[in-house]
């Protein structure tokens, strides 16, 4: 059972880090309809697939592998931890400024969203690739016991 949930947590990661990537591509170039649309979708599966990570991941922690009290022990899963909040608390902002364009898009449009707007939608989903970089470089030494502060 372990190893299902140890493989779900990392289709759901690599689906997760996929879905930015996309986001990070379509936020660079010209916002069309067709952009938008793409935009929204690979928003939804970021969203579902943090959810799925959440989830499981904590699943792991409290019910599997080495327990809560080894993970809660340890700096990088904290690090970890902190950094996918981080990543979840930026991402409140393009996913409503998405949303926001259904309006226009049901109208057959291209949403029409200021400059300021999207270079602060860059920005963000820049800072969130970042954060993504790091927990992943913290996943890596939380899985080598590199950190780890209890007894």
């Amino acid at each position: 059972m372990s190893s299902a949930f140890a493989f779900l947590h990392h289709l759901a990661a690599f689906a997760l880090v996929a879905a930015l990537a996309v986001e990070f591509t379509l936020v660079r170039g010209e916002l069309t309809a067709r952009s938008a649309r793409a935009l929204l979708a690979a928003d939804a599966i970021l969203g579902i697939s943090a959810g799925v990570v959440l989830v499981v991941g904590l699943l792991r922690v409290f019910f599997f592998e080495k327990g809560a009290a080894y993970y809660f022990q340890s700096a990088p899963f904290l690090a970890k931890l902190s950094l996918f909040v981080l990543i979840g608390l930026l991402s409140i902002y393009p996913t409503v400024q998405f949303l926001s364009w259904r309006g226009a898009l049901r109208a057959g449009a291209a949403p029409s969203p200021d400059a300021a707007k999207l270079r602060r939608i860059r920005r963000i989903v820049h800072w969130e690739l970042a954060c993504l970089v790091v927990l992943i470089l913290c996943a890596a030494l939380m899985a080598r016991g590199i950190g780890y502060f209890g007894g």
